[in-house]
C-alpha cells in the first residue's frame, strides 16, 4: 500500500493541484452523458426523431445517422459544460490558491502527497449562506491513488480544522453523477440536507442535480 501525507498547500504545488482538479472533473463526463441518456425527455426526443425520419424516408440509414449525430452533439454539450466549469474554476479560486484560501481567515487548502507527488486535494472556507459552517471544496484524488484512505484523511483534516475554529458543521456540494463521492461523504457521517438543479441551460435540460451535504460537529451542545 502506497504511503501518503496530508500537508498544507505550497505555492509550488499550483500546477499539480490544477492537474488533479482537471483530471478529476473530466472523469465525470461519461457518467454525466449516461445520466443524460436516462432522462425521459432525451429518450422521447430520440424516439420521436427516429420514428419521424423512419416514416418519412422509408429507410433505416437516415434515422440511425440522425440519432447518432444528435447523441454526438449531446455528448459535446456535456463536455462543454464541464470544460466551462473547469476553466471558470481555474480562473477564480484556483488561479491564486494562497490568496483565496491560505491567507484568508478560517480558510485553508491541503494536498495529499505520495512519493513526492501531489495526488489529492481539499480545501475549506466560510460558507456564504451558512455563517456557522465551513464549506469543503476542491476534494479530488487521482484515480491511481484511490482506495488507500486519502479521501477519508482529507475529509478528517477539514473536519478537524472546522472543529478547532469553533464552527458547528462542515457543508459541501456534490453532483448527482458523483456517486462514489456521495458514498464517501455518507460513510464519513455527512447527511444530505438539500438538492437543486444547476441553473445553466444545459444542466436544466439534463436535470443535472447538485446535492448539499452537512456534517454536524456539535450535538446536544457538545462536540463529537
Amino acid at each position: 500500500m502506497a504511503s501518503f501525507q496530508i500537508r498544507k498547500y505550497r505555492d509550488d504545488d499550483a500546477e499539480a493541484v490544477k492537474e488533479v482538479f482537471t483530471l478529476g472533473m473530466s472523469e465525470h463526463v461519461p457518467s454525466s452523458f449516461m445520466h443524460l441518456l436516462k432522462q425521459p425527455l432525451t429518450q422521447m426526443v430520440v424516439m420521436c426523431m427516429f420514428c419521424a425520419l423512419l416514416t418519412s424516408s422509408k429507410s433505416f440509414l437516415l434515422p440511425i445517422l440522425a440519432v447518432t449525430l444528435l447523441l454526438a452533439g449531446a455528448r459535446q454539450s456535456v463536455v462543454y459544460m464541464f470544460n466551462r466549469y473547469i476553466d471558470t474554476s481555474l480562473k477564480k479560486d484556483l488561479t491564486n490558491i494562497s490568496e483565496t484560501y491560505i491567507n484568508q481567515k478560517d480558510s485553508c487548502f491541503w494536498v495529499a502527497e505520495s512519493d513526492g507527488r501531489v495526488v489529492g486535494t481539499v480545501a475549506c472556507l466560510p460558507n456564504e449562506n451558512a455563517p456557522e459552517c465551513l464549506e469543503l471544496k476542491r476534494m479530488s484524488v487521482l484515480h491511481t491513488h484511490r482506495g488507500i484512505g486519502i479521501a477519508k484523511a482529507l475529509c478528517r483534516t477539514v473536519a478537524e480544522f472546522t472543529r478547532d475554529r469553533g464552527y458547528a458543521a462542515v457543508i459541501l456540494y456534490t453532483s448527482v453523477v458523483q456517486t462514489d463521492a456521495q458514498k464517501l461523504y455518507e460513510h464519513m457521517g455527512y447527511e444530505k440536507t438539500g438538492e437543486f438543479v444547476v441553473p445553466e441551460l444545459v444542466a436544466k435540460i439534463t436535470n443535472f442535480t447538485v446535492f448539499e451535504y452537512k456534517l454536524n460537529l456539535q450535538r446536544d451542545g457538545k462536540q463529537d
